[in-house]
């Protein structure tokens, strides 16, 4: 995991809300509803009962009618993290899965920090999420759940993400590779990926796409008659690695990332490619400026 000096210059940073609140809780961020921030909502026409030092003299000089001036009220916002635990994400020198630890810990301090609430999901166990808010003292919990993670067996995303605890506006992060069948459809058939992104949408969430490779996935180095074992399922397969078949594999490779690209635009979502291999520091503070409030 990372280190406090690490933390310490991430505390200057701030997670990026498209949606405005809906929640009850006190927090940093703008609601959708009327309260006492600095945020000028609108006017309306004072009420008995109204609090008369929010009262607008000028309109009233004007127009002859006592009118309300209206704040956006600050809440807290819902930031979902949901880390795919498959035993494909178990994989690299540099394994996808510590990377998943790594990220879901940045969002996660992120949003204690402002003050957010944070729900933690293992897409293998989605009926027992962590949750937890009160700022950054909260944090030291969200890491003791992410150690205790476990990599292995087989993910089914979109079940996971449909059972995902939604109470209104907010972000949803997932943490994956998205090597899945029903994620690896061709483009003309509308696959579990452009679903999962329509769903989140519905949902009224900001998807931010952190996609996790090895970086033995992204620059090959095998060659000769290999056996190759499906982490997930065991099955075997029996190939020869030669210039022919890694020029294939990057074409495929490149197809498959574009496709995610665009999908997440298509999804008014975040898409950053997050390399295991990759120094976290240039990783963290450089490749994911796009989910930052800079």
């Amino acid at each position: 995991m990372l280190d406090a000096g690490f933390y310490d210059a991430l505390s200057r940073l701030k997670l990026r809300m498209s949606h405005r609140s809906s929640l009850n809780a006190a927090g940093n961020r703008k609601s959708l509803r009327k309260g006492n921030s600095t945020e000028f909502s609108d006017f309306r026409e004072y009420m008995s009962g109204d609090d008369l030092r929010r009262m607008d003299w000028n309109a009233y000089a004007r127009l002859d009618k006592l009118y309300i001036r209206e704040y956006l009220e600050e809440k807290e916002a819902v930031v979902s993290v949901l880390i795919d635990t498959s035993a494909s994400m178990d994989y690299g020198d540099r394994s996808k899965a510590e990377l998943a630890k790594d990220l879901a810990a940045v969002v996660s301090f992120l949003a204690l920090a402002n003050m957010d609430r944070v729900k933690l999901y293992d897409m293998k166990d989605m009926g027992r999420a962590l949750s937890v808010g009160g700022g950054q003292n909260a944090f030291p919990r969200v890491l003791c759940w992410l150690e205790n993670l476990e990599f292995s067996g087989e993910v089914d995303m979109l079940s996971a993400v449909r059972k995902m605890q939604v109470p209104g506006a907010g972000v949803t992060v997932l943490v994956s590779d998205f090597l899945h069948p029903d994620m690896l459809q061709e483009e003309t058939v509308r696959s579990g990926y452009e679903k999962l992104l329509q769903y989140l949408d519905y949902c009224r969430q900001l998807p931010v796409i952190l996609h996790t490779m090895a970086a033995e996935e992204l620059r090959v180095s095998l060659e000769g008659v290999l056996n190759l074992i499906d982490a997930e399922t065991a099955s075997g397969k029996r190939l020869v690695v030669d210039a022919k078949a890694v020029d294939c594999y990057e074409r495929e490779l490149k197809r498959f990332l574009e496709r995610m690209r665009r999908g997440a635009a298509g999804g008014r979502g975040i898409y950053v490619l997050c390399d295991a291999g990759k120094d976290r520091r240039q990783l963290v503070f450089q490749d994911l400026r796009v989910i930052y409030d800079i």
